[in-house]
């Protein structure tokens, strides 16, 4: 497909009606090459090749680097769909899109290194600080393995979280971020999971790697309009924190698998009968009613994410960064989201029959994938339940929640 996007040569169409209209043309493909996606552990090649010439990858992307822009309530539908069709697919896609805004927010060298050179440039990332740095004159020396780099393979560059002290606070360890290319890591090929295999979520190894100065910012930074980069492109998407959009996808994702879920459940439950009586399943309540269940679970979750994206979206028309309760509401929202498209996926999976654990059924695939965005550190419900339950109570953050 010709890359209709990089020339904004949009006539009576938005960016977004001309990247959706583009998806949808090539929908077809990421669902043929979904055993192949999951065979491989990686997401065919082919896959990445549409999602670069579509413009998916350069959604979120500032203009200046032939980036679309897109607002939130136009991105996310399109990667929905993107995930009714492949469920790996659908979770590097939005990564990739969603780690171009968090570039855009750290410094005009570094946006300057990755896209000067090549505007289709891909960005994997493993953005837990776990491990500290060494400081040298310059910059930094990053050593060690960072875990769950989701779409490496086929990525250009990596964001990695690190921890380094800062004098001026006594020496206190504080979460940065450091941008990385790909000549500088080794992928170790360890992603053998039971949900996502196709999202090829491996470890890279870092060997005495220094990251020089203006490829770093502080986490804190990133989600408070205090980065490097923040200010460096006027559009209105970028008056956002880091995290407001890093962490779209998952829950994004999520419901695209459940509503696949659903569409297949019901394919199925028209067409069996009872192994034992011939009665057919269409006319048996509780199928029928697990199914009305997970339909309206689905569709008040999806409610939820909408009015949570144009939110974001207003406060970004109005150039308003969220407050901390704004944020806290959208961060739990998106967790409570993608747990609810699991409650509604296992529901519905329980009354599939024995012919849904077999390899060559898309439900068991589904089933294992959508459980395993739910173990996605991000979407831990625990952990947002005692976010927001703090929050309610007028409580101080505990600072080692996530």
């Amino acid at each position: 497909m010709p890359d209709k996007t990089c020339s904004f040569d949009l006539e009576n169409q938005t960016a977004g009606e001309l990247l959706k209209r583009n998806i949808q043309e090539v929908l077809p493909t990421f669902l043929k090459n979904v055993e192949k996606t999951e065979k491989n552990r990686c997401v065919d090649p082919e896959n990445i090749a549409l999602l670069k010439s579509t413009g998916f990858t350069r959604a979120l992307q500032p203009k200046a680097f032939k980036g679309l822009e897109l607002e939130v309530p136009e991105y996310a539908p399109i990667l929905m769909e993107i995930a009714e069709n492949c469920s790996s697919t659908a979770w590097i896609a939005g990564l990739y899109a969603q780690h171009a805004h968090g570039l855009a927010l750290m410094s005009e060298e570094v946006q300057q290194d990755v896209w000067g050179q090549d505007e289709n440039a891909l960005i994997s990332s493993a953005v837990a600080p776990i491990l500290e740095c060494k400081e040298k004159e310059g910059g930094v020396i990053l050593d060690g393995t960072w875990g769950w780099s989701s779409g490496c393979d086929h990525a250009d560059w990596a964001m990695l979280g690190f921890k380094r002290k800062v004098p001026e606070l006594n020496n206190m360890l504080v979460p940065h971020m450091a941008v990385v290319p790909k000549a500088d890591y080794e992928i170790i090929d360890d992603w053998h999971t039971a949900g996502l295999k196709g999202t090829g979520s491996k470890t890279l190894r870092l060997k005495e790697v220094f990251v020089p100065e203006h490829r770093i910012d502080t986490t804190v930074a990133l989600n408070a309009g205090q980065s490097k980069g923040f200010g460096s492109h006027p559009g209105n998407i970028f008056y956002a924190h880091f995290f407001n959009y890093f962490g779209l996808g998952f829950s994004i994702a999520s419901l695209g698998m459940a509503k696949s879920f659903i569409n297949l459940y019901k394919e199925k439950t028209s067409k069996r009968v009872r192994a034992y009586t011939g009665a057919n399943m269409s006319d048996n309540a509780p199928a029928y009613m697990r199914l009305a269940e997970s339909v309206l679970q689905v569709r008040a979750a999806e409610t939820r994410l909408k009015q949570d994206w144009q939110e974001i979206a207003n406060h970004c028309n109005e150039r308003k960064l969220p407050d901390e309760s704004t944020s806290t509401s959208w961060r739990v929202s998106q967790t409570y989201v993608t747990n609810q498209a699991v409650e509604a996926v296992n529901r519905l999976y329980a009354a599939s029959g024995g012919s849904a654990w077999f390899d060559d059924n898309l439900m068991q695939k589904l089933w294992r994938d959508v459980n395993m965005a739910a173990s996605h550190a991000y979407s831990d419900m625990d952990v947002a339940k005692q976010t927001f339950g703090r929050h309610l109570m007028a409580l101080e953050p505990d600072m080692g929640l996530f």
